[in-house]
């Protein structure tokens, strides 16, 4: 039985490559988004971006840390952990990841913990920052700064501040925190000496010793 020829649009089908498929796509695409006056469709210049521009020199900022109001110049690059450490002294606060994985950097805005490596300095605005110096109060450590001590709590030290931020701030939400509570509270700090357990028996016995 004689085959029929092929349709020449079938056969010219199945000889488009890979490339020349995709090329084509891509030129539809790009067609598709033309309107009839050959304006590009998000076209950026229809939607100018709003608000105020910082930057890129320096500028002076006021910032309230551990309840003293101090004045900056930092650039709008600048994150709060090195408007902490480089522009005011505050080096215990620690930048290990400088991603916000670790909670190393870890601090207060207006009572809340925030990553300082990933927040900008500008962002912080009127709100209160509130570091591991401003811990403890009238020259006495807090029970959990206390309570690492006794219970050996820390090792290399690296993740030791923002950890008893993340501890202090639970044990003065909750003045009767069970272990569940603590792993809790400290699930996103990352110690790479695995002293967790230390960790967990020290806030615990803060914890009772504040009731």
């Amino acid at each position: 039985m004689e085959k029929k020829d092929q349709d020449p649009e079938s056969k010219s089908a199945k000889n488009i490559s890979r490339r020349g498929f995709i090329r084509g796509a891509g030129l539809s695409t790009a067609g598709s988004v033309l309107l009839s006056s050959n304006v590009l469709a998000f076209d950026y210049r229809e939607h100018p971006a709003k608000g105020k521009e910082f930057g890129p020199g320096a500028m002076t900022i006021k910032m309230k840390v551990n309840g003293i109001t101090k004045s900056i110049s930092v650039e709008p690059r600048t994150t709060l952990a090195a408007a902490l450490r480089d522009h005011l002294g505050l080096t215990g606060t620690k930048v290990v990841c400088d991603r916000g994985a670790c909670s190393a950097c870890t601090v207060y805005l207006d009572g809340k913990p925030v990553n300082s490596c990933i927040m900008s300095a500008l962002d912080v605005g009127d709100k209160e920052v509130t570091t591991i110096e401003g811990i403890a109060k009238n020259g006495e450590l807090h029970p959990v700064q206390e309570a690492f001590i006794e219970h050996d709590a820390s090792q290399c030290g690296y993740c030791t501040p923002g950890m008893v931020m993340s501890c202090v701030h639970l044990v003065e939400n909750n003045p009767n925190p069970n272990l569940e509570d603590v792993k809790d509270a400290t699930r996103g700090n990352l110690c790479r000496c695995g002293t967790y357990p230390h960790v967990f028996k020290a806030t615990l016995e803060a914890a009772k010793k504040m009731i």
